[in-house]
Protein backbone atom coordinates (compact mmCIF):
# COMPACT_ATOMS: atom_id res chain seq x y z
CA UNK A 1 0.00 0.00 0.00
CA UNK A 2 1.32 3.42 -0.87
CA UNK A 3 1.93 6.05 1.75
CA UNK A 4 -0.90 8.18 0.34
CA UNK A 5 -3.34 5.27 0.42
CA UNK A 6 -2.32 4.49 4.00
CA UNK A 7 -2.74 8.12 5.00
CA UNK A 8 -6.14 8.23 3.30
CA UNK A 9 -7.32 5.15 5.22
CA UNK A 10 -6.07 6.61 8.50
CA UNK A 11 -7.82 9.90 7.80
CA UNK A 12 -11.05 8.10 6.83
CA UNK A 13 -10.95 6.08 10.07
CA UNK A 14 -10.37 9.25 12.09
CA UNK A 15 -13.29 11.05 10.41
CA UNK A 16 -15.55 8.03 10.99
CA UNK A 17 -14.53 7.99 14.64
CA UNK A 18 -15.60 11.61 15.05
CA UNK A 19 -18.80 11.26 13.08
CA UNK A 20 -22.01 11.33 15.14
CA UNK A 21 -23.05 8.19 13.26
CA UNK A 22 -20.05 6.35 14.71
CA UNK A 23 -21.57 5.31 18.01
CA UNK A 24 -19.59 2.33 19.29
CA UNK A 25 -16.27 3.55 20.61
CA UNK A 26 -14.08 2.92 23.61
CA UNK A 27 -13.20 5.68 26.05
CA UNK A 28 -9.54 5.31 25.01
CA UNK A 29 -10.50 5.81 21.36
CA UNK A 30 -12.54 8.87 22.32
CA UNK A 31 -9.52 10.24 24.19
CA UNK A 32 -7.26 9.57 21.20
CA UNK A 33 -9.66 11.44 18.93
CA UNK A 34 -9.84 14.44 21.27
CA UNK A 35 -6.06 14.51 21.67
CA UNK A 36 -5.58 14.35 17.90
CA UNK A 37 -8.07 17.19 17.40
CA UNK A 38 -6.39 19.24 20.12
CA UNK A 39 -3.01 18.66 18.53
CA UNK A 40 -1.44 17.77 21.86
CA UNK A 41 -1.57 14.94 24.38
CA UNK A 42 -4.13 15.24 27.15
CA UNK A 43 -2.99 16.02 30.69
CA UNK A 44 -4.80 14.08 33.41
CA UNK A 45 -3.68 16.46 36.20
CA UNK A 46 -5.12 19.41 34.30
CA UNK A 47 -8.33 17.41 33.77
CA UNK A 48 -8.70 16.73 37.48
CA UNK A 49 -8.20 20.41 38.27
CA UNK A 50 -10.75 21.42 35.63
CA UNK A 51 -13.26 18.86 36.96
CA UNK A 52 -12.96 19.91 40.60
CA UNK A 53 -12.56 23.70 40.18
CA UNK A 54 -15.43 26.15 40.20
CA UNK A 55 -15.95 28.05 36.98
CA UNK A 56 -17.93 31.06 35.74
CA UNK A 57 -21.27 29.95 37.15
CA UNK A 58 -19.90 29.00 40.59
CA UNK A 59 -20.25 25.32 39.82
CA UNK A 60 -17.72 22.66 39.09
CA UNK A 61 -18.22 19.33 37.38
CA UNK A 62 -17.87 17.88 40.89
CA UNK A 63 -20.94 19.87 42.02
CA UNK A 64 -23.10 17.14 40.51
CA UNK A 65 -20.68 14.32 39.71
CA UNK A 66 -18.90 14.50 43.12
CA UNK A 67 -15.18 15.04 43.63
CA UNK A 68 -14.87 11.27 43.34
CA UNK A 69 -16.43 10.40 39.98
CA UNK A 70 -16.22 6.71 40.90
CA UNK A 71 -19.52 6.92 42.79
CA UNK A 72 -23.03 8.10 41.97
CA UNK A 73 -23.62 11.81 41.91
CA UNK A 74 -26.76 13.90 42.11
CA UNK A 75 -27.76 16.84 39.94
CA UNK A 76 -27.45 20.00 42.03
CA UNK A 77 -30.74 21.49 40.80
CA UNK A 78 -32.99 18.54 39.99
CA UNK A 79 -31.67 15.96 42.45
CA UNK A 80 -31.58 13.38 39.63
CA UNK A 81 -29.18 10.48 40.25
CA UNK A 82 -26.09 10.51 38.01
CA UNK A 83 -24.12 7.30 37.46
CA UNK A 84 -20.35 7.39 38.03
CA UNK A 85 -18.33 9.27 35.41
CA UNK A 86 -15.19 7.13 35.51
CA UNK A 87 -15.38 4.44 32.81
CA UNK A 88 -13.89 1.81 35.15
CA UNK A 89 -16.92 2.28 37.39
CA UNK A 90 -19.49 2.78 34.62
CA UNK A 91 -18.62 0.87 31.43
CA UNK A 92 -21.22 2.83 29.42
CA UNK A 93 -19.39 6.15 29.83
CA UNK A 94 -17.71 7.60 26.74
CA UNK A 95 -18.76 4.75 24.44
CA UNK A 96 -21.10 6.77 22.21
CA UNK A 97 -19.60 9.82 20.52
CA UNK A 98 -22.92 11.57 19.97
CA UNK A 99 -23.94 11.10 23.60
CA UNK A 100 -20.53 12.21 24.85
CA UNK A 101 -20.71 15.39 22.79
CA UNK A 102 -24.31 16.07 23.86
CA UNK A 103 -23.45 15.87 27.57
CA UNK A 104 -20.19 17.79 27.28
CA UNK A 105 -22.08 20.56 25.44
CA UNK A 106 -24.86 20.74 28.04
CA UNK A 107 -22.69 20.40 31.12
CA UNK A 108 -19.96 22.76 29.95
CA UNK A 109 -22.56 25.41 29.18
CA UNK A 110 -24.07 24.92 32.66
CA UNK A 111 -20.76 24.86 34.53
CA UNK A 112 -18.36 26.98 32.51
CA UNK A 113 -20.85 29.15 30.65
CA UNK A 114 -19.52 28.05 27.27
CA UNK A 115 -18.67 24.92 25.35
CA UNK A 116 -15.56 23.17 26.57
CA UNK A 117 -12.55 23.14 24.29
CA UNK A 118 -11.37 19.90 22.75
CA UNK A 119 -8.28 20.06 25.00
CA UNK A 120 -10.47 20.44 28.12
CA UNK A 121 -12.54 17.42 27.09
CA UNK A 122 -9.37 15.42 26.46
CA UNK A 123 -7.88 16.41 29.82
CA UNK A 124 -11.02 15.49 31.77
CA UNK A 125 -11.36 12.16 30.00
CA UNK A 126 -7.65 11.42 30.52
CA UNK A 127 -8.11 11.97 34.25
CA UNK A 128 -11.27 9.87 34.42
CA UNK A 129 -9.42 7.03 32.71
CA UNK A 130 -6.78 7.05 35.47
CA UNK A 131 -9.43 6.15 38.08
CA UNK A 132 -9.37 2.38 38.52
CA UNK A 133 -11.09 -0.17 40.71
Amino acid sequence: MTRIASLSLTLAAFVALLSPAAHAITPAEQLAAYSAQAGAPAQAARGEQFFTSKHGKDWSCASCHTASPTVDGKHASTGKLISPMAPAFNPQRFTDTAKTEKWFRRNCNDVVGRECSIAEKADVLAWLLTLKR
